[in-house]
């Protein structure tokens, strides 16, 4: 998390939070604020994908994940932490998470993580509130494992 805070607060200090001015700079200048190849791969990706959030704003967790999910680069995952953080959808769980899957399996006294597909299952008794129910798991990780999940 600090890692990524770090690069974002360099991509912003240079200017590079805007389409154009991604895809009309360099990969070495890319690269100075931190992103890797791969990376830069799909920052590129997401600023010709010419996405319009300002509908996204107003889809379903489901729309989102399907028209971010086109991109090289974002998974499932990555479109489900975006509605449930930049939109602000109640109803979403990154089931595929691997701090939340830990967190189940410890609260729940599991003898082993549970599979994203399993964890999605369990989450649907959580439902209208299941970022709220992502956001206590992550606590409760953070809490057993003495470090940082997302929420």
């Amino acid at each position: 998390m600090a890692s990524a805070a770090a690069i974002w607060a360099r991509a912003e200090a240079a200017g590079f939070t805007q389409a154009q001015r991604i895809l009309s700079t360099t990969d070495v200048a890319l690269r100075e604020v931190g992103l890797s190849r791969q990376k830069i791969k799909y920052v590129r990706a997401l600023a010709l994908a010419d996405v319009d959030f300002d509908a996204l704003a107003a889809a379903s967790t489901e729309e989102v994940v399907g028209v971010l999910t086109q991109i090289s680069g974002i998974g499932v995952w990555t479109a489900e932490i975006y509605a449930m953080f930049s939109l602000g959808h109640q109803d979403v769980f990154p089931s595929g998470d691997l701090a939340l899957q830990e967190a189940a399996k410890d609260l729940f006294g599991m003898t082993d993580r549970p599979s994203a597909n399993a964890l999605k299952t369990m989450a649907v008794d959580w439902s209208p509130w299941r970022a709220v129910a992502a956001h206590v798991l992550w606590a409760y990780y953070s809490a057993i494992k003495k470090r940082e999940g997302i929420g």
